[in-house]
């Protein structure tokens, strides 16, 4: 199994995961011809897509999955909340699917279990997506780290997690004072600190390779993730690699081992 971060950030988040001849998007905020240009630098027709799985409604996150789903008669899976949450916005879907929070599924051959985090939108949630030897968890957008994101991403071998904002540069920055506050509360986003924390706790298990995702281009900056990953990450676990997704740019596929 391998998977790329196609891009990630406050302007659009998608990501792919291949097993075989089984290519899922996780989310997809880019346009239709945006994201097209990004599976074609991977080499990869839109064609060959199997089916897109949703995480939550925001806009950065759904934009371009109506489009895309009517273009090339794409299953869209998500919760109850989220499809409803998100119909306006994307529209009629041709093969709408729907899963239930906390409930694996299979998408030819792949699992993908579905789990809660905190978010200020209908019913959020990551996924650990596993071709039953290796496995890679998707959490973005979480205000927290609970038990039950622990206990779903220990298993994991790979993970896109979010390193969202510094707090330092969120409370000095431009945003207003009630966006701050959303953005640090528990239905927030994660600062630097917290996921690197959470990456260490994972290493201990069996996490090897760390993508971190969802940068804010005005409260974060790359270096600054990076200088928190060389203090309290590496020391005690120089064997993790470690990466940062860009807005701009596409990940290249990274194979997952188990």
């Amino acid at each position: 199994m391998k998977f790329s971060v196609l891009g990630s950030g406050s302007k659009g988040n998608c990501t792919l995961v291949e097993s075989g001849s089984t290519r899922l998007l996780i989310d997809n905020g880019f346009s239709g011809k945006e994201i097209i240009g990004r599976l074609n630098r991977l080499g990869l027709a839109p064609e060959l897509l199997t089916a897109v799985v949703i995480t939550h409604e925001h806009d950065d996150h759904i934009k371009g999955i109506g489009v895309l789903a009517r273009r090339l008669n794409l299953p869209v899976y998500a919760n109850n909340a989220t499809h409803k949450a998100a119909e306006h916005r994307i529209g009629k879907l041709p093969a709408p699917r729907e899963f239930g929070t906390g409930e694996p599924f299979v998408i030819d051959g792949l699992q993908v279990h579905p789990f809660s985090v905190s978010h200020d939108t209908a019913d959020p949630v990551g996924f650990v997506v596993s071709d039953g030897n290796s496995s890679l968890g998707y959490c973005t957008d979480t205000g927290k780290i609970t038990q039950l994101i622990k206990h779903h991403l220990q298993k994991c071998q790979a993970l896109v997690l979010e390193a969202n904002h510094d707090v330092q540069m969120l409370q000095a920055g431009p945003y207003p004072l009630a966006l701050k506050q959303r953005v640090l509360s528990s239905r927030g986003h994660l600062a630097n600190g917290d996921s690197v924390d959470l990456a260490a706790h994972l290493a201990e298990h069996q996490l090897q390779l760390l993508v971190l995702a969802h940068l804010s281009a005005i409260n974060n900056h790359p270096d600054l993730v990076q200088e928190v990953v060389r203090r309290r990450l590496l020391p005690s676990h120089g064997s993790l690699k470690v990466l940062l997704a860009g807005q701009l740019q596409t990940c290249p596929f990274l194979e997952i081992t188990s």
